[in-house]
């Protein structure tokens, strides 16, 4: 039996996840482009912010200090123009959960810091710190991001124009798609 092949719903002005999914993008991109281009222009610094966290050395900081704004550049740009938005969403999230671990391990050790996240880290007064602050922010937006690993569709998204709506097989033709695997068994 043939398959009967229909495509997803075109995102809608008038449908309230394809909003939804429109903010989750923006929000966090324009997080992560800001603070990349923040970083990037100071790698110096921001690497020296890495190792106020006292969890790498040197090495690792530099490294970390180069590639980090470059990642989180191309991840905010990616997510605002809705570019291959459920990976970009996802390497988001696994950014905003390293930054999250690395939050709880200054505050659990006792370190005042501010966290670096735009660029300006570094040890602060421990009446200064903001680590309620800065986890739930990184709580709210991994949360949005998320919601586009799960559903990536949104309103004005380049993956709707370039790509358009996927497609996906009807009730009946995975039935019939079930039936045909088993009596080829």
């Amino acid at each position: 039996m043939l398959a009967v092949m229909s495509r997803y719903p075109e995102p809608s002005v008038r449908y309230w996840p394809d909003w939804v999914g429109l903010i989750a993008r923006l929000i966090p991109g324009v997080v992560f482009l800001y603070a990349g281009i923040v970083k990037v222009t100071n790698m110096a610094d921001f690497a020296i912010d890495i190792r106020a966290y006292q969890l790498v050395g040197w090495d690792v900081s530099n490294i970390l200090a180069h590639s980090l704004p470059v990642i989180e550049i191309a991840v905010g740009a990616m997510l605002i123009a809705g570019l291959l938005t459920r990976w970009s969403a996802l390497v988001t999230m696994l950014l905003l959960l390293a930054f999250t671990a690395g939050i709880v391990w200054v505050w659990s050790q006792g370190i005042s810091i501010d966290c670096g996240c735009f660029g300006q880290g570094g040890e602060v007064a421990p009446e200064n710190t903001q680590y309620p602050q800065k986890l739930a922010e990184n709580l709210v937006m991994t949360v949005m991001c998320g919601w586009l690993v799960m559903r990536p569709r949104s309103l004005f998204s380049l993956d709707q124009a370039l790509f358009g709506s996927p497609i996906r097989f009807s009730e009946e033709s995975q039935t019939d798609i079930a039936k045909t695997a088993e009596t080829e068994e």
